[in-house]
């Protein structure tokens, strides 16, 4: 099947799982069906699926990843050894993990095409990936604390592996208490990867855009905790800091230099 094929085959099966959406049209425009499979992907909860299903959703991302183009690691020039800035997204970065700033329910953004780094990288998963944290969550039995960490596979992203991790809501100003949850997630990713073997970890920027945190002060913070952690375990793990907007692009610079 043809890519175009492939996403209609999707969106058919995605509509077919629910009786609300029976007379729901299918755009003609490429880019509507786009947004509105990618909508689909994201209110739908974590329940099983056919295999034939899943066949052609992995082979549909993979290409859409590919379309967009993967950054390599070779590709990157280190800031300091073993640390990296690279701004792009980070659903097309081929590292072992990448790290998701998610939510305390953990099972990704249920918001349609919301622009956050938790959609997208659920979005470009797969249905999977909502299935592996809804399994990891029914084990725990309770929401995940700030400034913890779980692992999963990437599934049809490039990576290896997504490391979850909830970063503080910050309401006002900045607390002590904000500043040291929001290094734990540093602490507790670094830590996470490091047991499961993970040699390279890409950190979102954690915090700031929907939960707040002020960008120079969430940067600082990131940077700080992994030269931190780095130094006093010894470790190799490569650590490439994402940036997705100008400003944090710049005060990343800043403070690499």
């Amino acid at each position: 099947m043809t890519q175009d094929e492939l996403r209609i085959y999707l969106i058919r099966a995605l509509l077919a799982e629910e009786p609300r959406y029976q007379e729901m049209e299918i755009p003609s425009d490429m880019q509507q069906q786009k947004r509105l499979l990618r909508a689909l992907f994201n209110v739908r909860m974590p329940r099983p699926v056919s295999g034939e299903f899943l066949k052609v959703q992995d082979a549909y991302l993979q290409e859409e990843t590919r379309r967009k183009g993967i950054t390599e690691p070779s590709d990157l020039t280190p800031m300091q050894e073993g640390v990296y800035l690279w701004q792009g997204d980070i659903t097309t970065l081929r590292c072992a993990a990448i790290v998701n700033a998610a939510n305390s329910q953990m099972l990704g953004c249920f918001c349609p095409n919301h622009g956050c780094i938790d959609n997208a990288i659920h979005t470009y998963a797969g249905i999977q990936l909502r299935a592996a944290c809804a399994e990891l969550m029914e084990r725990q039995g309770q929401e995940e604390e700030t400034g913890k960490a779980k692992i999963t596979p990437a599934f049809n992203l490039p990576c290896d592996y997504v490391l979850h991790t909830v970063g503080p809501i910050i309401r006002g100003r900045l607390t002590e208490a904000d500043r040291e949850l929001l290094a734990s997630c540093y602490r507790s990713c670094l830590t996470l990867a490091e047991q499961n073997h993970v040699k390279s970890v890409a950190f979102c920027c954690i915090s700031t855009g929907e939960f707040h945190s002020p960008n120079d002060r969430a940067a600082q913070i990131a940077v700080r905790t992994v030269k931190e952690y780095k130094e006093q375990t010894n470790s190799e793990i490569e650590v490439i800091f994402n940036v997705f907007k100008d400003i944090d692009l710049q005060i990343y610079r800043k403070l690499l230099r």
